[in-house]
């Protein structure tokens, strides 16, 4: 029997080790970020063990681009882990309302998030939330100090101060004044024009004004983002349609580039390569108020068919606590856990940024919600549109009248 029963437990650790997925007894955690896979299994597990002795943990990492397809494979056959990292808005709402997450409002752990964190996770009517936040990113400016230092510049507070130091830099001619590039056209919309945006739009009111159709894009305050975003084009890289993000990088971490628009994942990648500050969109006007997109980025959720659903419910409540916003927030740098606990942030860069939530509003990536569920896809459109836009292709009006077109095509509320 005793060697029955051990032939049975090796069987059963090695279909474990193989298939990583759902197992009574494990809990498994379901995720994209696989550079996570060491912080994970030497960090936070250890830690989350500590508090929870007993309690086996393995975090089972699919590559970025075959996550959404293989875990909604996993899940619709039950083989998919116990927790599962949810994407924000649409990709995670379809798996809830596919019966594959759990409930979680009311949970342990979930009263630490005010209503805007859990905002990404939640059914249209704000009713059901069914993964707990887990962290936010920033999008702000990064600025190279020795080169501030060289040309004896200040980090701008307004527009009149950011292009003044813009042209300083341009007229000095030893350095791009702003290093981004719009070849793969992304950070052209979700790094750019959703970071100045909100400070015309004023965050939160301007975006749901779209969702409820008292607002179009063809406003003054949209198309006034759009003009100010035409005049940081001039100060883009010679060759700027053909830059690459990874080239951007490798520009403004050698040295090149006095200015970098930046969401907070890319602190880790400069670290350590240049000496850097960073500062807010610059406002309009002095005395406005400043907004920040501080976009939900990562959530955690539980398999409605777990195998283990007490200790998945335990692991979720860890996820609440202050312990874990502290190690998250310190260890994976530039993802800002959207917890209300005090968190004492070491890195200086990531500091400053979680800082501007004092001064400045927050808000999220303003088609994030409900408004790339049509087509013409409205993600997609403003890729385009705000490449175009700084490359000089596509005056501001237009790009507000084709994207307002393709939006009412499909969504009553602006018919």
């Amino acid at each position: 029997m005793k060697r029955a029963a051990a032939t049975l437990a090796t069987a059963a650790a090695l279909a474990l080790s193989i298939g990583g997925h759902a197992q009574a007894g494990t809990l498994t955690i379901e995720s994209w970020r696989v550079d996570d896979l060491q912080l994970w299994e030497t960090v936070l597990i250890p830690a989350f063990q500590k508090q929870n002795p007993g309690i086996a943990v393995k975090f089972a990492p699919t590559a970025p681009t075959e996550y959404d397809s293989s875990l909604a494979a996993r899940l619709a056959g039950g083989t998919a882990g116990d927790l599962v990292a949810c994407r924000p808005f649409d990709v995670s709402l379809s798996l809830y309302n596919k019966g594959h997450l759990e409930k979680l409002d009311g949970k342990p752990g979930m009263e630490f998030f005010a209503p805007a964190a859990k905002t990404a996770w939640q059914t249209d009517d704000g009713k059901d939330t069914f993964c707990m936040p887990m962290a936010s990113v920033i999008h702000g400016f990064f600025y190279n100090t020795r080169i501030f230092k060289e040309l004896n510049l200040e980090p701008p507070k307004t527009e009149a101060e950011f292009f003044k130091l813009l042209d300083a830099v341009k007229a000095n001619g030893k350095y791009t004044p702003l290093v981004m590039g719009t070849s793969e056209q992304w950070e052209s919309h979700q790094v750019l024009f959703t970071g100045i945006g909100p400070n015309y739009w004023k965050g939160e009111e301007g975006r749901k004004a779209l969702i409820a159709g008292r607002a179009k894009f063809t406003d003054p305050q949209f198309v006034a983002a759009w003009e100010y975003e035409a005049k940081l084009g001039k100060y883009l890289p010679k060759g700027a349609s053909a830059q690459t993000y990874s080239d951007s990088q490798n520009m403004f971490a050698l040295g090149r580039g006095a200015v970098y628009p930046a969401g907070s994942w890319d602190i880790a990648y400069f670290n350590g390569k240049l000496d850097m500050g960073a500062f807010p969109p610059p406002v309009p006007k002095a005395g406005d108020a400043c907004y920040i997109s501080d976009h939900n980025d990562i959530g955690m959720g539980i398999n409605k068919k777990s195998k283990n659903k007490e200790d998945a419910y335990k692991f979720l409540a860890w996820l609440g606590s202050q312990e874990f916003a502290d190690l998250y927030t310190n260890k994976v740098t530039g993802f800002f856990s959207l917890s209300n606990h005090l968190i004492s942030v070491k890195d200086p860069i990531a500091k400053q940024m979680i800082g501007w939530r004092k001064g400045c509003a927050s808000t999220i990536r303003v088609n994030s919600q409900i408004l790339n569920r049509g087509t013409p896809s409205m993600e997609n459109e403003m890729w385009n549109v705000n490449a175009q836009v700084l490359n000089g292709k596509l005056a501001p009006k237009d790009a507000a009248a084709k994207i307002q077109a393709g939006f009412a095509k499909w969504y009553k509320p602006q018919q």
